[in-house]
């Protein structure tokens, strides 16, 4: 099979399909690799590691596109690059399509083979392709959220964790999952005063049983959001529904209530966002502000820290792209269920449920 790697185009994305390692293993099996030229520089890959591990360099995308049975990314594509994809080729990547309806009907109209990374889940409901960038994306936020609250950024001017005898910064987290986790690990570990939601008890138990007293557990309600959020320095929206659009949990009047100077940083944004107030930005203009309260939504948060975000990508998508490589895309995903569930678009259908129903759109399950 001949596999493209092209340089990623979304705003200040420096983080590339596949590293030295993927070359090298993909090569070795046999297959071609064709990388455009500087698509891993964001990472400090020159075009010559990449030659060295076998695979070859080309200048623009458009030939990538052309000559590549699949295509290997990070984020999805853009407008620029919708004519390019073809009737039958594999597209293996970052889809989340239910809050995109204008993508999902471009990749129906070239009929294309959509394989989503965040949709390919294990029996047992992990999400391991989607794991390591929402530890990446957990972890910034608190960081971020920390940055975004100094009055030189326009916060109120608080340090999270304060210092003896001043407050420390109260930090709300919705949703106890992998970015939930992360981010409470790191605004912990500043000293800030940690409120965490989620609608599984059982979750809750676990994060009790991990942070003990350091953080306050509640169960996710309208009232018991209103009461947090009134009272957060800093909101991280940390929820997902595999392959969905997020639910909106934050109103705008909750953010009315909010002082000014406070932050909200909504992860959940790639998927529609969990924040009412909320709008994908941009690593090139970040952050806006809504009733004084200052929102961060950018939608490919670990492109800013592309050398950790991509290594720790590379680690999991490899697999399947040498399965679907060494089999053939029909073959691998009737062998590996886990593979199947990220067949999202297929002979210009909607073959993921959620992003059906959300979109509205005409559902077909993938058969093999």
């Amino acid at each position: 099979m001949i596999v493209g790697v092209p340089k990623e185009i979304k705003n200040k994305e420096n983080r590339v399909g596949m590293v030295i390692a993927g070359v090298r293993a993909l090569t070795q099996a046999g297959h071609k690799v064709l990388v455009q030229h500087n698509a891993g520089i964001g990472v400090g890959i020159g075009d010559d590691d990449y030659r060295k591990a076998g695979a070859t360099i080309l200048e623009g995308s458009r030939e990538i596109f052309e000559k590549s049975d699949m295509i290997v990314k990070v984020k999805e594509p853009l407008p620029e690059e919708y004519p390019l994809l073809r009737e039958g080729q594999i597209l293996y990547t970052y889809l989340h399509l239910a809050a995109d309806e204008r993508l999902t009907k471009a990749l129906m109209e070239r009929k294309i083979v959509g394989i989503a990374y965040e949709t390919i889940q294990p029996s047992d409901g992990s999400l391991p392709l989607l794991a390591p960038m929402s530890a990446v994306a957990g972890r910034m936020a608190t960081q971020i959220g920390a940055t975004y609250l100094q009055h030189d950024h326009g916060g109120k001017g608080m340090l999270l964790g304060g210092v003896t005898g001043v407050d420390r910064a109260h930090v709300v987290i919705l949703g106890g999952g992998v970015v939930g986790i992360n981010s409470a690990k790191m605004a912990v570990g500043l000293g800030a005063r940690v409120t965490m939601l989620d609608v599984n008890v059982h979750r809750l138990d676990y994060i009790s049983d991990i942070f003990g007293n350091e953080i306050t557990t509640l169960y996710s309600n309208n009232e018991q959001i209103e009461k947090a959020v009134t009272t957060a320095d800093l909101v991280i929206g940390a929820v997902l529904v595999p392959g969905a659009k997020a639910p909106k949990l934050v109103t705008r009047e909750m953010i009315s209530k909010m002082q000014a100077g406070s932050v909200v940083v909504d992860v959940a944004v790639d998927q529609g966002g969990s924040v009412e107030t909320c709008r994908p930005t941009s690593h090139e203009h970040p952050t806006y502000s809504v009733d004084g309260v200052i929102h961060y939504a950018v939608p490919n948060m670990p492109g800013a820290v592309p050398r950790t975000s991509t290594y720790a990508l590379t680690n999991v998508t490899l697999k399947y792209a040498l399965m679907i490589a060494n089999m053939g895309w029909q073959a691998a995903v009737g062998k590996d269920e886990a593979l199947r569930k990220g067949v999202n678009i297929l002979n210009g259908k909607v073959a993921y449920k959620q992003v059906a129903d959300d979109l509205g759109l005409p559902f077909e399950p993938v058969r093999v």
